[in-house]
């Protein structure tokens, strides 16, 4: 791998230990993939902030490191609210060590919005061909398919040493030829809202890791793209997708369909919504926003909480900055009884592990939650969420449209 003189000089630790560090892990991960060289990126996206996933041992790296990002730079969700970490019962314990990380990575010069859609806040912005070392698989696969912008799925070291860098190993997804469609998904019925997660939580089990280019009857907006992708990354490690006709590369470049060909049927989909009836457990925390709500999702659920009363635990996840931008939608959901949440989500808050069955309508929550909260996962749209919220077992006995 290719290395300027400067590039030698901090690997040879003469810009300091935190920068030899950062160089050592992109140079490490640049031999095994076979890069030529490190590549300016425009910004980084930092996972491996909740205390409940990186424990003592990451707060003590991260707290040794020194120096500041040369660019713009942003935390993936932390394991509570910032600002409001009591309301869902967080111990003053975790806390303690929560507020610890932010500090720490505030002194390198990180944004401490801590969100899985930096895509949506004001500075923050990334365009077609931009080169990216973002960490959140979502926001990755985001990132690649919706923007066409390109980077790896980056681990939260690697995202952090190319922020301190401003550079990062030119392979996988930033080059032309590994963006190129591996399997086409034929999709022969209509889709929607929620119909997306549950399509990347089956094709993401199908597709691994390899490209996919949808070819659907209806046009996803980009909320259902989110959700598309989130679901993809995570049942599987698909960081890049196309769709036909809609996803900015595949408009612009002319890719030959792959020979390898799936086509998803109805029963599928049907299938991932039944987990709400063949459910052991009744869902005792219903939650929204994995990723992080949009304003026009929270719109949306505000309109559908108006004049009404929840009966269950029911939490919105979404950005302070939305939070901020939008207090007529927080108010309504809110006055409801549901709680709006920033700076973390259910997977990576300790505070789902209270909970033994959980209902999402997440393709991503419904892949993480078993595992990762231990708690029994349970998918419905939108309106089945809002339902089971407010009048208890409504939507399990009605069933739902999709």
């Amino acid at each position: 791998m290719y290395l300027t003189k400067e590039e030698e000089q901090i690997l040879n630790g003469e810009a300091g230990e935190t920068l030899r560090q950062a160089i050592g892990i992109l140079v490490a991960l640049g031999d095994i993939y076979g890069a030529d060289r490190l590549i300016p990126i425009k910004s980084a996206q930092i996972a491996g902030v909740s205390y409940k996933t990186i424990g003592d041992a990451g707060l003590e790296w991260i707290s040794d490191l020194q120096g500041r990002v040369k660019v713009p730079a942003i935390l993936n969700p932390a394991g509570m609210d910032l600002e409001d970490w009591e309301r869902l019962r967080i111990s003053p314990e975790f806390a303690e060590k929560q507020k610890l990380i932010i500090q720490t990575y505030a002194k390198l010069g990180i944004r401490c919005e801590c969100t899985c859609t930096p895509y949506t806040l004001e500075g923050f912005d990334t365009s077609y061909g931009d080169h990216l070392a973002w960490s959140e698989s979502s926001a990755v696969s985001y990132a690649n398919s919706v923007l066409g912008a390109r980077t790896n799925r980056e681990g939260g070291p690697s995202a952090l040493s190319a922020a301190l860098l401003g550079k990062t190993a030119n392979y996988g997804l930033h080059l032309d030829e590994n963006r190129v469609p591996e399997i086409s998904i034929h999709v022969e019925f209509p889709l929607k809202g929620s119909d997306y997660g549950a399509l990347g939580y089956i094709v993401g089990k199908l597709a691994g890791s390899k490209v996919p280019v949808f070819h659907l009857k209806t046009t996803p907006d980009v909320d259902e793209l989110k959700a598309l992708g989130a679901a993809m990354a995570a049942s599987g490690a698909v960081a890049l997708y196309h769709v036909e006709g809609v996803t900015p590369e595949i408009r612009r470049l002319n890719f030959e369909d792959p020979e390898e060909k799936i086509t998803i049927e109805r029963k599928q989909l049907d299938e991932v919504y039944e987990t709400l009836n063949k459910a052991t457990r009744e869902p005792e925390l219903i939650t929204i926003g994995c990723p992080h709500c949009s304003a026009t999702e929270l719109e949306k659920i505000a309109k559908l909480l108006k004049g009404k009363t929840v009966s269950k635990e029911l939490w919105i996840f979404t950005s302070r900055e939305l939070v901020k931008r939008y207090p007529e939608y927080i108010k309504t959901i809110e006055k409801s009884g549901a709680k709006v949440v920033c700076d973390t989500c259910m997977v990576v808050s300790p505070a789902t592990n209270r909970y033994s069955c959980v209902m999402v309508n997440s393709g991503k929550a419904l892949a993480y939650v078993p595992g990762m909260c231990g708690a029994e996962a349970v998918y419905g749209n939108m309106e089945m969420c809002i339902e089971e919220a407010v009048g208890g077992n409504t939507a399990k006995k009605e069933g739902g449209s999709h």
